[in-house]
């Protein structure tokens, strides 16, 4: 017989709907797994089992009311869900992976947290981040190293490390994350889980911390697709104050409506090339690739290789925007000396940049996004998703990119490790991390699939295509 963690988040919610699962049984079922596996795997900073209890047993009463009335619940509706750490829920500390922030409290939710709660959502903790959400891997002085389950001697990658081996480890059947130059499809692709990121406005940053780079966004981590998408449905829309608004879907559809689509034939772009100068990528990730582009031929696909210049343009304009969000993440005036190396740097580069240099920044991501809208993806022609690999290497041992002692020389290897995923925060586009691959090692080689601003749909149908034709969701490790 299956365990409630065999089962995916949708599955969860329609037995939660019918009456034949219960939202306290399950949300029981996942914190006995947090205080047997999360030493090992290092998914969460803070666990929240009493709000968790509480909201379970309201949502039960509330569904069995549902059920007499024939109301309609969410979509996810009792189901758990973490929050990670670098977003604000009211009365649950938030660290940011930062010692600095070791006990500070907020009063007030962050907007995704309001339509977690709005959705019926149970949370289980805030999951682990590195400090601020600065570099890939997942590793802090307030919580262990994040791991992928795959081998544990092995990074669950970052910023959302923590999301991604909870979800992966079966110690929540889907997770909030955020991703601001690859945060959320990093983690995906070595923990073997489908993430999105989505569009530009998509999902609220505020109130509070709104991202005035336009670079951050909150989205989903899930094993299926559909977990994926139905998440997305609860987590997006505007919310008052945002700057940004991604287009609507049309009245009545849902993202999770996409999973369910044929996508039809598309033109599609494979980008092996990185974007930026001097970084080699690992046979596997090309290999993976390669066969990802054969399959989607196969499946009656237009497929074609790009080549793109490598720019190093858009590198230096990141490193700048990237260097000033972390020198205005709020620091306690005492708390500086308890930050990490790469973090102080970050922080005093930012601290240097000109407002003029900033500005220019900014135009190089507009820029680069009305190429890619007007050349590469234009509405009326061009391609309808970019292929590429979502990293440069399988997943790194837990330390491996680390450097305490040169900080610089970190964040040079942080950005060979990941060079394709920032172009999509910079344009503002959505794009997905696909886990259709693994290497003889055993280990996940995620494949990132790239589509127009506003456009996850196509992404989320083309990606349940892949899924039915070669399914992923099956597989779990050995820690499950």
């Amino acid at each position: 017989m299956a365990e409630l963690h065999d089962l995916t988040a949708v599955e969860q919610a329609r037995g939660i709907r019918s009456g034949e699962l219960s939202p306290v049984e399950l949300t029981e079922h996942y914190l006995a797994r947090l205080d047997r596996l999360d030493d090992t795997l290092g998914a969460f900073i803070t666990r929240t089992p009493e709000i968790a209890r509480k909201q379970a047993a309201e949502a039960e009463g509330e569904a069995a009311a549902a059920r007499r009335a024939g109301r309609e619940l969410p979509p996810l509706y009792g189901v758990p869900v973490p929050v990670k750490d670098l977003n604000q829920v009211a009365g649950v500390r938030c660290t940011m992976g930062s010692r600095a922030l070791a006990e500070y409290v907020p009063d007030v939710d962050d907007h995704v947290v309001t339509k977690l709660r709005a959705g019926g959502t149970i949370l289980l903790g805030k999951t682990n981040t590195p400090e601020f959400g600065l570099p890939c891997y997942t590793e802090n002085g307030v919580a262990p190293p994040a791991r992928t389950p795959w081998d544990l001697a092995r990074s669950a990658g970052g910023s959302s490390g923590g999301a991604a081996a909870a979800v992966a480890g079966g110690l929540a059947p889907v997770a909030h994350a955020s991703d601001g130059g690859g945060s959320i499809r990093i983690p995906a692709s070595v923990c073997g889980l489908y993430g999105i990121k989505p569009s530009r406005g998509r999902i609220s940053g505020g109130p509070l911390l709104h991202d005035v780079t336009g670079l951050s966004t909150s989205g989903p981590l899930a094993r299926t697709v559909a977990d994926a998408a139905t998440l997305l449905d609860v987590m997006a829309g505007p919310m008052p104050g945002d700057p940004y608004a991604a287009p609507a879907l049309p009245p009545g559809e849902t993202f999770a409506s996409y999973a369910r689509r044929e996508p039809g034939r598309l033109r599609i772009a494979v980008l092996t090339q990185p974007p930026v100068p001097d970084v080699t990528l690992h046979p596997d990730c090309l290999a993976a690739t390669a066969d990802t582009a054969a399959l989607l031929t196969g499946l009656g696909h237009q497929v074609e290789e790009l080549a793109l210049p490598a720019d190093d343009g858009i590198r230096l304009a990141f490193t700048r925007a990237w260097s000033v969000m972390a020198a205005i993440r709020p620091v306690p005036p005492a708390g500086e000396e308890l930050l990490m190396p790469l973090s102080r740097y970050l922080r005093g580069r930012g601290a240097e940049v000109a407002g003029t240099d900033f500005a220019r920044a900014m135009y190089a991501f507009r820029a680069l996004g009305q190429s890619v809208a007007d050349g590469l993806m234009p509405a009326d022609g061009g391609y309808d998703v970019l292929l590429s690999p979502t990293v440069a290497a399988p997943p790194v041992a837990v330390g491996a990119l680390r450097d305490d002692a040169d900080p610089q020389a970190e964040f040079a290897a942080i950005g060979a490790f990941t060079p394709f995923t920032p172009l999509y925060n910079a344009t503002g586009q959505p794009a997905v991390n696909v886990p259709l691959q693994w290497n003889a090692e055993g280990l996940p080689i995620g494949v990132m699939l790239g589509g127009r601003y506003g456009d996850e749909a196509t992404l989320i149908a083309l990606s349940a295509q892949l899924e039915q034709a070669r399914p992923w969701a099956a597989r779990t490790p050995s820690v499950w």
